[in-house]
């Protein structure tokens, strides 16, 4: 949203965009992101276009049911819950990071272009290698919005290989960094940045 569509926002959709971008939401990515935002919400809404969600939602429960069954409690805890939960909240927090970062920028309708918003809107997160390979280089995602067809593990190639794209804005995983990315809520068409809620 921006700064003024929030301020216009009634108080229900101010608090459901708030809830959507709060840090503990991110940390229960597994309920909120994969669940619900990836599995029930849109089968829900348009089931015929997204009946898989369903499907992945239904095979999730049967899964959860047969390892509890079959092998307890316990086994449900450390084979399918924790690793996910995990997993759901680094990839909730990536993928948040990635449009929402201070360097950030956004255009209207009349200064869009696709190239501008792959390459302004989305970020380069700096990582190590082995962070780079447990993300399948989720960090070149600016090279993703540009061209999605490019496979993971191209993208450092593609990078090395057109200098336009080797200045790239960054976000990293340092906690200053993280601290700093999770406190931007809107964007300020007027101060051409994101802001935080004290700012609003």
């Amino acid at each position: 949203m921006t700064r003024e569509q929030y301020l216009k926002s009634s108080k229900a959709t101010r608090c459901k965009y708030l809830f959507m971008r709060h840090p503990l939401t991110m940390l229960c990515g597994y309920v909120f992101v994969f669940q619900y935002g990836m599995c029930l919400y849109p089968s829900l809404t348009k089931l015929r276009e997204h009946y898989d969600g369903l499907l992945a939602f239904l095979l999730h429960i049967l899964l959860a049911v047969g390892i509890t069954w079959f092998f307890g409690w316990s086994a449900l805890l450390l084979t399918l819950i924790i690793p996910h939960s995990i997993a759901s909240a680094i990839g909730s927090y990536l993928f948040y990071a990635q449009h929402n970062f201070p360097s950030v920028s956004f255009s209207d309708n009349a200064g869009w272009t696709y190239d501008k918003a792959a390459l302004e809107s989305s970020s380069f997160m700096t990582t190590g290698p082995i962070m780079a390979w447990f993300t399948a280089n989720i960090g070149y995602h600016h090279i993703h919005h540009l061209n999605s067809r490019i496979p993971f593990y191209r993208l450092p190639e593609v990078v090395a290989a057109i200098p336009e794209l080797q200045t790239p804005k960054t976000t990293s995983l340092h906690p200053l960094e993280i601290l700093r990315c999770l406190r931007l809520k809107v964007w300020d068409p007027e101060a051409n940045r994101m802001v935080g809620a004290r700012d609003i």
